[in-house]
C-alpha cells in the first residue's frame, strides 16, 4: 500500500495551486493523508475525487466549511499499521514524550503546522512524520512532501520530496 503525505497546502493563499510533481503521485498513491492548513475546501474536493482513499484533518487555518468536513484528529488502520493524523503537536522540545502519552495506541501519527519536515521515532516506538509544506518552505530550503509504503503492518520506505522552486 503506497501512502502519498502532505500537510499545510494553504491554497489559494501560499500558491495557486499544489505542485505538479505532487499531484503526479496521485495516481500511484493507495492513501493520501493531508494533515490540515487546507485553507480552501477545492483542496479537499480534489483530494476526494482523486485519491482512492483520502485521511485528513482540520488545521487552526482551516475555517468552518473545512472544519464541518474534517475531524480535528483521524485514525485509520492501514493493513494493520495503527496511524493517527493530526495538525499541531505543540513545540519540538518534548515532542515525542507527549505524542507517545497521547497516542499510546499508535505505530504512525502524522502531523502538521510547522512547515518543517521532521521523522522521529519515540522510546515507545511511535514513529513521528512531518511531511512540511509543498507550497510553504518557510525557513526550510525547499517546499516538500512525504510518500512510504506499508507492507504487512509495517511503514517501509518513507522518503521526503523537495520540490524544484515554483517559477
Amino acid at each position: 500500500m503506497r501512502l502519498l503525505l502532505m500537510a499545510d497546502t494553504h491554497l489559494p493563499k501560499r500558491a495557486k495551486a499544489l505542485p505538479a510533481p505532487l499531484l503526479d503521485e496521485l495516481p500511484y498513491a493507495d492513501v493520501v493523508v493531508h494533515a490540515g492548513d487546507w485553507v480552501d475546501t477545492a483542496t479537499l474536493d480534489l483530494l476526494e475525487s482523486h485519491a482512492c482513499r483520502l485521511i485528513g484533518v482540520y488545521g487552526n487555518n482551516d475555517g468552518p466549511p473545512l472544519r464541518a468536513r474534517l475531524p480535528e484528529v483521524a485514525y485509520a488502520d492501514l493493513d494493520g499499521l495503527r496511524l493517527g493524523v493530526i495538525h499541531e503537536t505543540g513545540p519540538a522540545q518534548g515532542r515525542e514524550r507527549r505524542c507517545a502519552e497521547r497516542f499510546p495506541d499508535l505505530d504512525v501519527l502524522v502531523f502538521g503546522h510547522s512547515h518543517i519536515p521532521w521523522d522521529t521515532t519515540t522510546d515507545t516506538g511511535l514513529r513521528l512524520l512531518n511531511p512540511g509544506s509543498p507550497t510553504d518552505r518557510r525557513r526550510q530550503p525547499h517546499c516538500t512532501y512525504m510518500t512510504a509504503a506499508v507492507t504487512d503492518g509495517r511503514l517501509e520506505d518513507v522518503r521526503l520530496h523537495a520540490l524544484p522552486p515554483r517559477t
